[in-house]
């Protein structure tokens, strides 16, 4: 395994098909490799959504009867 730019050890196979990709998409290794950080946390953050979202309808009864029962019965204060 080699050493690379950022302390990483990547197999030198590895390091060859991101260098092939790279010059592929016409960019440098670097820019390759944030390209994939940045996609993968753009995916990251969609699953996270996505989840929240199926929880919360999930849930929605749940919270529906909380907030039922925070609100004030009878007249309210002026």
């Amino acid at each position: 395994m080699g050493k690379t730019q950022l302390g990483a050890r990547v197999d030198a196979d590895v390091a060859e098909l991101a260098r092939k990709r790279a010059a592929d998409l016409g960019m440098s290794v670097g820019d390759y490799l944030a390209r994939l950080v940045q996609d993968d946390a753009s995916g990251l953050r969609a699953r996270a959504v996505d989840a929240a979202a199926r929880f919360l309808a999930e849930h929605q009864d749940v919270f529906d009867e909380a907030e039922e029962s925070r609100a004030p019965r009878g007249a309210h204060a002026a």
